[in-house]
């Protein structure tokens, strides 16, 4: 039962199937391209309009297929690096049988347990256990929120003494997890940076407590997220495991949205993060 704790808590950190087609749709239609392509040229004859961005949402997102969800990533830019609380949800990748994504990238005897747990549960209960993330942009430091600890007593040492604690949206939250915040390359598309969530040094950071917090750091499975930006307040991420691409979550946040709209549409939202050489399309900075 505690191994199976540790696991689901990594998919807690971090913390759908349509076949591709070929073609451009008006309005907010995404579209994909019908075979693997590189992202560049992805970008370059599907760019994504104001209006497709505007048109995903996280639940959209677990519609698609992984490669339409890796496709949308790579033609976003990383955009402002976030600040205060973001609502959290995680999707495991589809296409695999019901061995669940993790189990793949874990193997063995862990392998197994995963495998009778299922992907809905793992998901449904990581839900439950994590509610999103905070970010503290001028310390570029970030923090995982948890609300209730009863299941991770086996992990905590039975008590909360210690944790930190916010109130978010009028309910206490436990922050746990603590990471380092700062752009870097992406491990999908090489071309523009991310904003990267690194929980690999994470004994350095105030706050840490060895648990459960060692299970997402150099002493673990040295977790390392990374998001783009889909609008202003809503971000798109991918959580890798030593490297190994593990799950997609996503990232909102209703006033952060409300305060930037105005600006995306009119194609001023801010950067934080090295773009790439290669020009953002027009289309990405008008309404259609």
């Amino acid at each position: 039962m505690k191994t199976i704790l540790a696991v689901l808590l990594i998919v807690v950190l971090v913390g759908v199937g349509i076949w591709l087609w070929k073609g451009r749709s008006p309005g907010g239609t995404v579209t994909f391209a019908d075979e693997p392509l590189d992202l560049a040229r992805i970008e370059h004859e599907y760019p994504l309009s104001i209006a497709q961005r505007e048109s995903l949402t996280p639940e959209r997102l677990k519609e698609y297929s992984q490669e339409q969800v890796d496709q949308i990533y790579g033609r976003l830019t990383a955009g402002p690096i976030p600040d205060g609380p973001y609502d959290g949800d995680l999707f495991l990748p589809r296409g695999t049988d019901s061995e669940t994504r993790l189990g793949e990238i874990l193997g063995g005897g862990l392998k197994a347990r995963l495998a009778k747990i299922g992907v809905s549960k793992s998901e449904g209960l990581g839900r439950v256990l994590w509610k999103g993330k905070v970010f503290y942009r001028n310390e570029r430091v970030l923090r995982n929120r948890v609300e209730d600890l009863a299941l991770l007593a086996p992990l905590t040492g039975g008590t909360t003494e210690g944790i930190q604690k916010q109130s978010v949206n009028g309910r206490d939250t436990f922050l746990l997890f603590p990471a380092k915040l700062y752009c870097g390359q992406s491990l999908l598309d090489g071309r523009r940076e991310s904003v990267i969530i690194d929980y690999s040094f994470n004994d350095e950071l105030p706050g840490y407590r060895e648990h459960p917090d060692s299970l997402g750091g150099r002493k673990g499975l040295r977790i390392r997220d990374e998001i783009r930006m889909v609008r202003p307040g809503f971000y798109l991420g991918r959580a890798y495991m030593n490297r190994i691409f593990g799950l997609n979550f996503t990232l909102y946040n209703t006033e952060a949205a409300s305060a930037g709209r105005d600006d995306f549409r009119a194609g001023r939202t801010a950067e934080d993060c090295e773009v790439g050489t290669q020009l953002i399309s027009a289309a990405q900075r008008q309404q259609p």
